[in-house]
């Protein structure tokens, strides 16, 4: 049905995936689930595309360094002498463990299986629950957020969010969800949650790239260059417009409407999964 997609040239893949992976790593509805499946879609999967993934998550990153480069800017200055900068930081390497270390340890097996249009979509349909489950908890709490600031957290809770991120190595599941609502699981405020799993983005994709990019390091060329450029100046650009309005949005709004994106969409590639409608790869 789609057959077309996969003649497309590579550049304007390169710019749709950009695209792709600009609106989605920050919203909670994962980034790594649709690249999935609009790759499968563009006839665009194979080792060298999943580093060019990592390459437009790169550009993803980006965005948050240059939305909050003032920020980012004054911790690293005051790392000597501040130690609220010292805490701020220990808190985002804190968080950042426990997915590296899994993540290094079973990734390639979880790649191997999950790394698939039906199991992102299974993934997709138990998330988008997770969320509603949440938010009507959140809802029905009768006591404001423990933590308001993420200047407030405590290395406690740095560790916990941590691991609610470990989720994210489920392909479909969602970095920014896990992290996000996990936090307002343990008393974070909505856009405490958010904020800190932009900051935290940067160490996980950082992470990723280096460590992909060294694993796969002999399918690089120079000749790769033009496709995977578009794709990570697309995907920072992308990435950038939805940091800006994610933060104002949660402030008066709550994720329920991703939730049910994440059912609707994830229901859809099943059933055209079971009826053959798509040929999924």
């Amino acid at each position: 049905m789609f057959e077309l997609l996969y003649g497309l040239p590579v550049l304007v893949k390169a710019a749709i995936l950009g695209v792709v992976e600009g609106i989605t790593e920050f919203l909670p509805i994962s980034s790594t689930g649709h690249l999935i499946l609009a790759g499968s879609l563009l006839g665009f999967s194979g080792e060298k595309e999943k580093l060019f993934d990592v390459a437009i998550q790169t550009g993803a990153m980006f965005s948050v360094l240059w939305y909050y480069r003032v920020r980012v800017g004054a911790v690293i200055g005051g790392l000597a002498s501040d130690p609220q900068a010292r805490r701020f930081a220990a808190n985002v390497v804190l968080a950042f463990v426990p997915a590296a270390v899994l993540g290094v340890l079973f990734g390639g097996a979880i790649k191997a299986v999950l790394f698939k249009p039906v199991p992102v979509a299974l993934a997709l349909v138990v998330g988008g629950v997770a969320i509603l489950w949440v938010e009507r908890r959140w809802a029905g709490a009768r006591r404001a957020p423990r933590i308001d600031s993420v200047d407030d957290m405590r290395l406690g809770d740095a560790i916990k969010v941590g691991f609610a991120q470990t989720f994210a190595l489920i392909p479909g599941m969602s970095r920014s969800g896990a992290t996000i609502i996990g936090a307002m699981l343990f008393g974070l405020s909505r856009r405490c949650a958010t904020e800190f799993s932009f900051f935290l983005a940067i160490p996980t994709l950082i992470g990723a790239g280096v460590w992909d990019s060294w694993k796969h390091r002999a399918l690089l060329s120079v000749d790769d260059i033009p496709m995977f450029g578009i794709g990570l100046v697309v995907s920072f650009f992308c990435a950038l417009a939805v940091v800006h309005w994610l933060i104002r949005y949660v402030a008066n709004h709550d994720f329920v409407p991703f939730a049910w994106y994440r059912i609707g969409f994830g229901a859809l590639v099943l059933a055209t999964a079971w009826s053959g409608v798509v040929r999924w790869g």
